[in-house]
């Protein structure tokens, strides 16, 4: 880690920069590409892609069958079973509170408005397999997914070399009841989605992580009118640590995103310079026994560990930067969060690490990264639901905000929007309803 002693707030923005996605433009080419040929080709391009780029050669078809998926439980070891039935119950707890009520408003005398939330349709779920099946954020979409109420979920996730699906990712869906699972990765995953093929559903919206070439598929696919959960791009944390902190938790936190890949990026404040010594001696050495230590050491290049004067210029580093996971790993968490206003999810006191947020607490681990947490909310159930508007009037109604409207719409020269109230307040006052 480098350390990075007292920087002036001019400084700030170059430390503040996430690592450069190499060859963007390139990567947008190839992912048009690879979209041409799925919507031409369909599942024989899926097919092709499946032996190019996953080694895997699925001579019985993109689709999980019935047969490959009743078999998956008996694959995953019932400790981990136990534990995945329990951050199911956490996720859909904490996401059932989020069920919108609806509420009727008279805003005049006989005008009533209300607002009903009707579920996303068609949503597809891309899990990444690979090194890392990420079984978690299948929990992270689905829960929120079939809380909703969508009809059809579909599932797009790499196959193994074998042409099997990863079995724990497989237990997971059975347990959400998700039956319409293909494989299918990268970009072509994104693709067949957004289009649809003989094997793949077209769907309305795309929801999950990947690598920059699934990144770059989700954005050009809101070109063909399907929705996306948000930009997302390499995972990140930003640690706020105090004197009270202990270092070797706060390098476990560090590492904990440093392998998730090498473009993944760690940010340490302190206004401790003998935190940030020991934390950077705890990195090194806790990073020696990760198996994922190559990937987390490449992480760690970019990282930069930062010493400032107080906990309020740390928070405004911290709100500027709008990290996907912020720590607060000082005396008084409480007091510092009133204060943040960017960042994805926020992880309290020297007890919450991140790790807990990113499996089981409940929350939702679908987070802003790169600077987005500006602007964007991570995966809720809101996320899976559209909200739809309603009024109704009555005579009285039509009577008290009649002449309202009728005065604007003249105002602004739209005679028809006027003609269309006072043909109706005409036939009111004849007698007609």
């Amino acid at each position: 880690m480098n350390i990075f002693q007292y920087p002036s707030q001019p400084e700030w923005a170059a430390l503040q920069q996430r690592a450069a996605q190499q060859q963007a433009q390139d990567v947008e080419q190839r992912v048009q590409q690879i979209f041409e040929d799925v919507r031409q080709r369909g599942d024989a391009a899926l097919l092709d892609y499946a032996r190019q780029f996953d080694g895997a050669d699925l001579a019985g078809g993109l689709r999980v069958g019935p047969e490959e998926l009743a078999a998956a439980a008996a694959q995953v070891p019932a400790e981990l079973q136990t534990a995945i039935r329990q951050a199911h119950a956490n996720i859909l707890r904490f996401h059932k509170a989020q069920i919108p009520q609806e509420e009727r408003v008279e805003t005049m005398p006989g005008v009533t408005c209300w607002r009903r939330a009707v579920p996303v349709q068609r949503v597809g779920l891309y899990i990444p397999g690979g090194t890392a099946p990420l079984f978690s954020t299948l929990l992270m979409l689905g829960v929120p997914a079939r809380l909703a109420g969508c009809p059809e979920i579909v599932l797009c996730t790499p196959p193994q070399k074998d042409g099997s699906v990863n079995p724990i990712i497989l237990f997971t869906a059975q347990l959400l009841g998700i039956s319409t699972i293909v494989k299918a990765g990268g970009a072509q995953a994104v693709a067949a989605l957004s289009g649809g093929t003989d094997s793949v559903p077209a769907v309305d919206k795309i929801f999950g992580p990947g690598n920059r070439y699934v990144t770059a598929a989700k954005q050009l696919a809101t070109r063909y009118g399907v929705a996306i959960d948000m930009p997302a791009g390499p995972s990140e944390v930003l640690v706020i640590a105090d004197e009270s902190a202990t270092p070797a938790f706060v390098a476990a936190d560090l590492l904990s995103q440093a392998e998730h890949g090498p473009d993944s990026q760690v940010i340490l404040l302190s206004d401790s310079l003998s935190m940030l010594d020991q934390t950077k001696a705890e990195v090194e050495r806790q990073l020696r026994e990760l198996p994922r230590a190559e990937v987390a050491a490449q992480a760690l290049t970019e990282s930069r560990a930062i010493l400032l004067r107080t906990p309020e210029e740390m928070l405004y580093f911290s709100n500027q930067y709008a990290p996907e996971h912020l720590i607060l790993a000082v005396r008084n968490p409480e007091q510092l969060a009133e204060g943040v206003t960017n960042a994805g999810s926020v992880f309290l006191g020297h007890l919450t690490p991140e790790a807990v947020g990113d499996y089981a607490s409940g929350t939702n681990h679908t987070l802003p990264t790169n600077g987005y947490a500006r602007n964007y909310s991570g995966v809720s159930l809101d996320s899976f639901l559209k909200k739809i508007t309603f009024q109704r009037l009555t005579p009285e109604g039509l009577l008290n905000v009649g002449p309202v409207v009728e005065t604007m719409a003249e105002a602004e020269g739209l005679r028809a929007h006027a003609r269309a109230v006072t043909l109706r307040l005409e036939a009111l006052a004849g007698g007609e309803e």
